[in-house]
C-alpha cells in the first residue's frame, strides 16, 4: 500500500468541506428566518453547485429560504446540494484509495430502483423533517420532535418502507434526547446535517428501496464483519470476497442484517438477536466459507440475503482469503446515495508495519508512513481488544476517513498469545462462543431477553 498517497492533500477537498458547514451551521439556527449572516452562507452554499444541473434550482430554494418563503421542495432541492458535494468529496477520496492499494475499482452503474411505498407517508415523513429544519436544532422542542412517531409506526409495518423509519427513529430519539434544544450543550451539527438531508431525501419515491440487478452463483469467503449498536438497533456487516462460479474475477460483496433491540442487550448478547438471521455469521464464526445460488446482489454490492440461496462450505481462514484472494477482488461501486465520506469502509490487509503507541492514539507505520488505527470501532463483542491489535504482526482491516484523515477499522489480527500464534476477528463471537466473557454476556442477554417476553405477554394478556 502507498501510504504516503493517503496523507497528501486533495484540491478543493476543503473548500467543499466547508461550503457544507455554511449550510449545517444554517441547521443549526434554523430555516424559518435565517439571520443576515446565515442568509449570506446560504448564497455562498449555493455557489458551491454553480456549473452544475443543480444549479438554477438550489439558487431559487437559497434565495427563498433567506427570505423565508421556502417550502419543502426548496428543502429537497438544498439537500440534495448537500449531499452532492459530500458525493464529490468521497468519489476523491475514494480515488485516492484506489490508488494507494492498486486495487481495481467497479465500473458497473446502480439503477434506480421503482417505488412501490405508499406516497401519503412519505409526504408526511417529508413534512416532518421541513418543520424540523425551519425550528433549526437550537429551536426544535419536545412537540417538534414528537411529530415523527406516528409516521414511524405507519411506516414499520411495510418492508419498503422499514429503512427510512428506522432512520427517523433512531434520529428522533437523538433529538428527544437533547431538547429543548436552546439549552443543549453541544450540537453534533454535522451528524444531524446528515441523518436530515439522508431521510429527506430517501422520502423522494423509490430511493429508500434496494434494488436487486444481478444474482451471484460461487463461493463467499469472508473476511470479517462489521458491528454497529445503538440503544435501539443493532447491525452487522460481514465483508467479504465472493469468487463468481464462471470463473469470472473476484469481487468484494457485502451482507448485512440489522434487527430491533433492547438497550439492556449489549456486547456479545448482540449476537443473540443477529444469529437466526443470517447463517453466515456462523460461518463467520466458525471460520468457513459459503457456497451462493442465485443469490440477489444489487449493483451496489449487497447482498440480499436470503437462507435459501445459501448453504455452509468448506472450511475458510480470513487471512488466507485476505492475502490470496483480496489484492485481485474488484471493489463494490457506491450507490447515489451512499456517496459520502463516512461511508467509506474499503477493506485493506497489512502485515509488516511497525505499531506505536503514544497518548492512548495507536498507529501502523507502513512502507514509512503513519496509519491511525481507530479503536475506539473494535466492538466488545468479541474476542479482539486493542491491546491485541498493539501486539499484532498482520491486520485486516476497513480503510475509513474520519476527521480530516485516512484511518484503520480493525477486523481480525493475528497475534502471539502465551507464546502460540493465534488469529483473533471481531466477529469471533458470532456464531456462538466458549470464552468466559462471551459466555456470560450471552447469558445475560438471555436472563433479559426472557424477561423482556415475560412482561409483553402480561401486557398482552391484559
Amino acid at each position: 500500500m502507498r501510504t504516503d498517497l493517503l496523507l497528501e492533500s486533495i484540491p478543493g477537498l476543503d473548500e467543499a468541506l466547508e461550503a457544507v458547514d455554511s449550510f449545517d451551521r444554517a441547521l443549526v439556527d434554523g430555516l424559518l428566518r435565517p439571520r443576515p449572516d446565515r442568509a449570506a452562507a446560504l448564497a455562498e452554499f449555493a455557489h458551491a453547485v454553480a456549473g452544475t444541473p443543480l444549479a438554477e434550482r438550489v439558487a431559487e430554494a437559497a434565495g427563498r429560504t433567506a427570505d423565508g418563503s421556502a417550502g419543502e421542495d426548496d428543502f429537497v432541492a438544498l439537500a440534495a446540494a448537500r449531499t452532492a458535494l459530500l458525493g464529490s468529496v468521497h468519489d476523491a477520496l475514494m480515488s485516492r484509495v484506489e490508488e494507494a492499494i492498486g486495487r481495481p475499482g467497479g465500473e458497473a452503474g446502480v439503477p434506480a430502483p421503482e417505488s412501490r411505498a405508499a406516497v401519503n407517508l412519505l409526504t408526511a415523513a417529508r413534512s416532518w423533517l421541513a418543520d424540523l429544519a425551519r425550528a433549526g436544532w437550537q429551536g426544535m422542542d419536545h412537540d417538534v420532535v414528537s411529530g415523527a412517531a406516528p409516521v414511524v409506526a405507519a411506516m414499520l409495518p411495510d418492508p419498503a418502507l422499514r429503512r427510512l423509519a428506522t432512520l427517523l427513529d433512531g434520529f428522533a430519539a437523538e433529538l428527544a434526547a437533547s431538547c429543548p434544544g436552546a439549552s443543549a450543550k453541544r450540537v453534533p451539527a454535522r451528524r444531524w446535517a446528515d441523518l436530515w438531508s439522508r431521510a429527506l431525501l430517501l422520502t423522494l419515491p423509490g430511493a429508500a428501496e434496494a434494488s436487486a440487478t444481478d444474482t451471484a452463483t460461487g463461493r463467499l469467503l469472508p473476511l470479517g464483519v462489521d458491528l454497529h449498536e445503538h440503544p435501539t438497533a443493532a447491525q452487522a456487516q460481514v465483508h467479504a470476497v465472493f469468487e463468481p462460479a464462471d470463473g469470472t474475477a473476484p469481487r468484494l460483496v457485502r451482507a448485512g442484517i440489522a434487527v430491533p433491540k433492547p438497550d439492556t442487550v449489549v456486547g456479545a448478547g448482540v449476537w443473540q438477536l443477529l444469529r437466526p438471521h443470517m447463517s453466515l455469521l456462523a460461518a463467520v464464526g466458525e471460520g468457513r466459507s459459503m457456497e451462493l445460488d442465485a443469490m440477489p446482489v444489487t449493483g451496489a454490492g449487497d447482498l440480499i440475503w436470503s437462507e435459501a440461496h445459501a448453504r455452509q462450505g468448506e472450511p475458510a481462514d480470513a487471512f488466507v482469503t485476505a492475502r490470496v484472494a483480496l489484492p485481485a477482488a474488484t471493489d463494490t461501486v457506491t450507490a447515489p446515495l451512499d456517496r459520502h465520506p463516512a461511508r467509506i469502509a474499503v477493506p485493506v490487509f497489512l502485515e509488516g508495519y511497525t505499531v506505536q503507541q503514544d497518548d492512548g492514539t495507536l498507529t501502523f507505520t507502513v512502507a514509512g508512513h503513519p496509519l491511525e488505527v481507530d479503536t475506539d470501532r473494535i466492538p466488545a463483542a468479541g474476542p479482539l481488544t486493542p491491546e491485541a491489535v498493539a501486539g499484532s504482526g498482520a491486520c485486516i482491516a476497513l480503510l475509513r476517513w474520519d476527521a480530516g484523515a485516512y484511518r484503520l477499522q480493525p477486523l481480525a489480527v493475528e497475534t502471539t498469545v502465551r507464546k502460540k500464534a493465534v488469529a483473533l476477528h471481531a466477529g469471533g463471537w458470532a456464531g456462538g462462543t466458549t470464552d468466559k466473557t462471551g459466555v456470560r454476556a450471552e447469558k445475560a442477554a438471555t436472563d433479559a431477553m426472557a424477561v423482556l417476553r415475560e412482561r409483553a405477554g402480561r401486557l398482552l394478556r391484559k
